[in-house]
């Protein structure tokens, strides 16, 4: 490789501690999902779980996937367990690719997601989290900076505190796009966009499987579809989300919301989604830009 990713910053707060990847061993066919959060996790988890199992039904894919940099459980208690794993093994990271090891062992498959649906997914799951989710953020030993409130209750209102402020409550979302962006010629490394998901899943699944060496059963490529469709995921949602929903009001089923692109149309005023693309163009380019409004690179 001409250019390899360099860790360079540790990033913590109530959710994140990257500093969890100084002691990761890497294997030589780990995957790595990575993503800004609702771009899309859930669902790649489920589709490379579909390709490493062949379709399979009943896989505890949150179990089988877990969030490496997220600070609970603490590294000490998560790295045995990811350790033990015998599959191979397919991780998630919420992280920047300048705070996490990068290993050419590794392929990465990075989901981006229009900012603007990102929020409306994350307005929906900050709203529903439940007095154990807060619990375990805000007071489990070892989070860095301050807890994380209730969010506003008027949307917009919420999105533009994440615009102005670069991801708050949660963390920057242009450094995430941006880093992942500039390796995207990499090898190892494979962009992925949440709208090129919806408008062809079976085309894009076998994109994937050549990305991963992954050869496709065709007698088993319905039932992989079938699998990773948002009907699916919803009535089988108690596999898919952390603790099987238990951190949200209504459960796994809201964790697993909708799936949908474009919900802020009707409620944002043109001035605050010029407001967001101004940021995107300024922060991204004009390449990048365009690919995360668009999709297709």
């Amino acid at each position: 490789m001409s250019f390899l990713p360099q860790k360079i910053r540790d990033i913590q707060n109530h959710h994140l501690d990257s500093t969890i990847w100084d002691e990761f061993e890497f294997r030589d066919d780990d995957i790595i999902i990575a993503t800004y959060a609702k771009s899309g996790t859930t669902w790649m988890q489920q589709i490379v779980s579909q390709l490493i199992f062949n379709g399979e039904e009943g896989l505890p894919v949150s179990e089988m996937s877990p969030w490496v940099d997220l600070r609970i459980p603490p590294k000490e208690v998560k790295l045995p367990i990811i350790e033990q794993q015998t599959h191979r093994r397919f991780l998630k990271t919420h992280l920047p690719i300048d705070a996490l090891v990068f290993s050419e062992k590794a392929k990465y498959i990075y989901v981006v997601r229009d900012g603007r649906d990102v929020v409306w997914s994350l307005y929906n799951h900050h709203t529903n989290a439940n007095n154990v989710w807060y619990d375990a953020l805000n007071n489990t030993p070892g989070r860095v900076g301050p807890e994380i409130g209730q969010p506003d209750s008027d949307p917009l209102v919420y999105f533009e505190n994440w615009l102005v402020n670069d991801g708050a409550p949660f963390w920057s979302y242009w450094e995430n796009v941006r880093t992942w962006w500039e390796a995207r010629n990499l090898p190892n490394v494979m962009l992925m966009h949440f709208a090129d998901l919806k408008a062809d899943i079976e085309g894009q699944i076998r994109k994937i499987a050549d990305f991963l060496d992954i050869q496709i059963n065709e007698d088993t490529i319905g039932d992989i579809v079938k699998h990773c469709s948002f009907d699916y995921m919803k009535a089988h949602a108690d596999q898919s989300a952390p603790l099987g929903g238990a951190f949200w009001d209504g459960g796994a089923k809201t964790f697993i919301h909708k799936g949908l692109n474009g919900r802020w149309k009707k409620d944002m005023p043109k001035h605050l989604s010029e407001q967001y693309e101004q940021a995107a163009l300024s922060q991204l380019g004009s390449g990048c830009s365009t690919w995360l409004k668009t999709g297709s690179l």
